[in-house]
């Protein structure tokens, strides 16, 4: 699947990091958007709407961690984050503001360009499923328009939160291991994925789950993973 078209906001206040990025990602075929401002990511990811944004953490005007939080509130783009902050709380933080993935500074700009392209492909997908419903209609699932709704009413999520979905919802009652997830969602392996993919099921029940119970939507198995807990309709 060719990625051409696609258009990477590059988010970084080392000029040199950032043409390095640039370059690279050219060379594939990306379009690229450059930016040392935090206040202006925000700008530019309203505006240009692109298919991917890579985020540094340090920025000298508004904090990345704030950066992606402003995004979150008007879009679904997945979002790199990139940090000196190697710790894995500081990645499970970062994941819980709604990042989709993490790498660690000093990287390889190759990997880099590895994990954008894994992104792309799975939110450029060319071969989704129909449309299915579950538990009577409380969820709905469209991979084509890439859409959910949870009691009628559309939900917005993340690319990852969005493709955990999905690999639960293709085979209903199916018990996914954490680390089949994060194969299937990422397409290579990730370090910490146990809870990475915990924190993403986290913010994923936090907007299709009823809030005045236990989760009935995504069930968590004891020593197992998650699995769909709705049946599929006919």
């Amino acid at each position: 699947m060719s990625l051409s078209g696609a258009t990477v906001l590059v988010v970084e206040d080392e000029r040199k990091i950032r043409d390095l990025v640039r370059g690279y990602l050219e060379r594939e075929g990306l379009g690229v958007l450059t930016t040392e401002s935090g206040a202006e990511a925000i700008s530019l990811a309203r505006d240009s709407e692109p298919d991917l944004v890579i985020l540094d953490l340090r920025l000298p005007d508004v904090p990345g961690e704030e950066v992606a939080r402003e995004v979150r509130a008007f879009s679904s783009v997945p979002i790199l984050m990139l940090t000196a902050k190697a710790s894995e709380e500081d990645r499970i933080h970062g994941l819980e503001l709604g990042a989709d993935d993490y790498l660690s500074k000093p990287f390889s700009p190759r990997e880099l360009v590895l994990r954008a392209q894994a992104i792309l492909r799975r939110t450029r997908g060319d071969d989704p499923e129909r449309p299915f419903s579950y538990g009577a209609g409380r969820l709905a699932v469209d991979e084509a328009r890439r859409e959910v709704f949870v009691d009628g009413s559309p939900v917005a999520l993340t690319p990852t939160e969005f493709g955990i979905l999905v690999a639960l919802a293709r085979v209903p009652g199916r018990v996914y291991s954490r680390y089949e997830l994060i194969n299937r969602v990422r397409g290579y392996e990730f370090d910490g994925y146990e809870r990475t993919i915990d924190s993403h099921v986290k913010n994923l029940r936090r907007k299709i789950e009823r809030s005045d119970g236990a989760p009935e939507i995504v069930l968590t198995v004891l020593s197992g993973g998650y699995r769909l807990g709705l049946q599929r309709d006919p």
